[in-house]
């Protein structure tokens, strides 16, 4: 690569690692061409992508972003997984990839400017996806007004069983 190639690299590398809310490191030595492949097509089902690159240049693009705090890791064979919304996807993604390829190692990852150390990684992986979080959280905000509208329905309802028996009473 020559050095304006290189240059128009970084510069559109820093611009993806600013928009992205995740960005995963991992160690991809030992891992052949497809399997690198199949890792790209399912990153792409979740919106997420993958990129091979040298350690040299991912430093000078991470700069002034929140991936810079992964430099120390930045270290050997280096690809990362960049996500631009859904953290719990990519993750999830990586820990069985790297469960059925032992090649490929979690080095790190950062969370909104947060460091995520491989274990954590893997109970992000643990956790629903964002739709059915989003789910759980309308289904949650949904009982709240149920709930009052069946206490607000058992009042009124009570109110009508004292008015009948009242009625009832003074009807005799």
């Amino acid at each position: 690569m020559k050095r304006e190639e290189k240059e128009r690299f970084v510069a559109v590398l820093r611009s993806r690692l600013e928009k992205a809310q995740g960005t995963f490191l991992v160690n991809y030595q030992g891992l052949d061409v497809e399997a690198i492949s199949r890792l790209r097509r399912e990153l792409r089902k979740v919106e997420a992508e993958f990129k091979v690159v040298k350690n040299r240049l991912l430093k000078l693009a991470s700069q002034e972003t929140d991936t810079e705090l992964l430099k120390e890791h930045m270290e050997g064979p280096s690809a990362i997984a960049l996500t631009y919304e859904d953290v719990v996807g990519p993750a999830k993604i990586l820990v069985d990839f790297a469960r059925d390829f032992k090649q490929l190692q979690l080095k790190n990852c950062q969370i909104s400017g947060k460091v995520v150390d491989p274990e954590g990684i893997k109970r992000l992986a643990e956790l629903p996806g964002k739709d059915v979080l989003l789910a759980q959280t309308l289904s949650a905000m949904q009982a709240v007004p149920a709930s009052l509208v069946r206490v607000l329905n058992g009042i009124v309802a009570k109110l009508l069983y004292v008015l009948g028996a009242i009625e009832q009473k003074k009807g005799k």
